[in-house]
């Protein structure tokens, strides 16, 4: 009895292997060949003299022992070598220095020598089933999934794909919105695979722009068919977003294509992101000209670009500042993001304004000195210069509060309205 059920469990093996997908069957007799050879090996210090043949297919294995005859009263290894006499009685033919071949029992050598295989091959199949998952997913990068959410924890969620396999998504990875229950399923790309001391860890993102390039490469077909290419994108997850899209079809209008009528095709986009706000522009090589798509809804008066250093400065009516520099300076950041250059954002003044400018260090008995020099290390060194600078971007760029600034511009105000 006990040894159908030790072969039972010897099945169960094999029948683990064949549940393992990706991998391919010389890969499974050549692991299941090794786990014999090494039972053996420690058994009798060397598995040299023995054959394994594995039929995985059928679930069974045979085991031949490769014995040399010596004479009678000369055998000095019972693993290597038999009697010329007890050769004979399995071939009466047998002469010394033949070798005799016969099968092996496995169930024989003992609860012991099973006990090791099964451990042994839960090993080989573990290591398998790792490298078969860092391989799979290795080529997965960049490619979105969708998977349920298993267990949630503090800093990461665990989530299970169809086939059962482990995937993280962090809460740095995360959009500040996500609020997910155990059974849902969620969306995401696949960021990376970690593969520290061959132990894979799968992990997504919902924040990086691939996230949202390969929604737009779902939801869009034109994308897809390669009618539309998305050139650059710019992310504040749950917030803004600015994609740049171009077309070589001169028949077909990019972002017209991209949003659809009354925005029905970027529709699905915003709502899993969270309701995150997509603008989405017309991409040109022209850097000026992309500098001022970049920061709509803002109308630009003039642009001076510097290409050497990726600057620029960007002039525009009083009532267009605002919109230009946006909701927590999140329209001008995401432009800068977007363009790669340095932005800057000045007030166009009237004519009448344009008195004769004043340098910030004649100030020095009105505005302590760190004051000015936290000024002029943004690039503005003059009262005109700071005047005409919206309030919200000294702030940001000079680290300085807001009362500080606020008593500066007041005390610049005050020296041309006396003149």
């Amino acid at each position: 009895m006990a040894k159908k059920v030790e072969t039972i469990n010897l099945v169960d093996t094999f029948s683990e292997f064949k549940e393992l997908k990706n991998i391919d069957r010389t890969t499974m007799i050549s692991v299941l060949e090794e786990s014999f050879r090494s039972v053996i090996a420690k058994m009798f210090g060397t598995d040299d003299n023995y054959d394994v043949i594995v039929n995985p297919d059928k679930g069974d294995f045979e085991i031949y022992r490769n014995r040399t005859v010596v004479e009678d009263g000369e055998l000095t290894n019972p693993n290597s070598q038999i009697s010329l006499s007890e050769a004979r009685t399995i071939d009466a033919s047998y002469e010394v220095g033949e070798e005799v071949t016969d099968q092996v029992d496995f169930l024989k050598f003992g609860r012991r020598a099973i006990l090791n295989l099964r451990q042994t091959l839960a090993s080989k199949i573990l290591e398998l089933q790792k490298d078969s998952l860092y391989s799979k997913y290795s080529e997965l990068v960049g490619t979105i999934v969708t998977a349920e959410v298993y267990q949630i924890w503090k800093k990461e969620i665990l989530l299970l794909d169809e086939d059962g396999n482990e995937l993280l998504l962090p809460k740095t990875e995360q959009i500040p919105s996500d609020f997910y229950r155990k059974g849902e399923t969620a969306k995401a790309v696949i960021a990376r695979v970690d593969n520290k001391n061959n132990n894979p860890k799968i992990i997504l993102s919902r924040i990086s722009p691939l996230f949202l390039q390969k929604l737009f490469e779902a939801e869009i077909p034109e994308i897809m068919d390669g009618l539309i290419t998305i050139k650059k994108i710019a992310r504040i997850p749950g917030e803004r977003a600015k994609i740049a899209v171009e077309s070589y079809d001169d028949r077909i209008d990019p972002v017209g294509a991209c949003v659809g009528v009354k925005g029905s095709r970027i529709h699905g986009i915003v709502r899993e992101l969270r309701n995150e706000n997509i603008d989405v522009i017309n991409y040109t090589s022209n850097i000026s000209l992309f500098i001022q798509r970049a920061l709509s809804p803002a109308k630009i008066s003039s642009i001076r670009v510097d290409e050497e250093n990726k600057k620029a400065e960007v002039y525009l009516q009083p009532e267009e500042v605002s919109l230009a520099i946006g909701k927590n300076g999140m329209n001008i950041k995401l432009a800068s993001m977007l363009t790669e250059y340095t932005i800057d954002v000045f007030r166009e003044l009237d004519e009448a304004y344009e008195e004769d400018d004043i340098y910030l260090d004649e100030f020095k008995d009105e505005i302590d000195e760190w004051v000015i020099e936290a000024i002029k290390n943004i690039g503005i060194d003059t009262a005109k210069g700071v005047l005409n600078a919206p309030r919200e971007m000294i702030i940001e760029k000079a680290d300085l509060e807001e009362d500080t600034v606020d008593d500066v511009i007041s005390i610049l105000k005050a020296e041309f309205e006396d003149e």
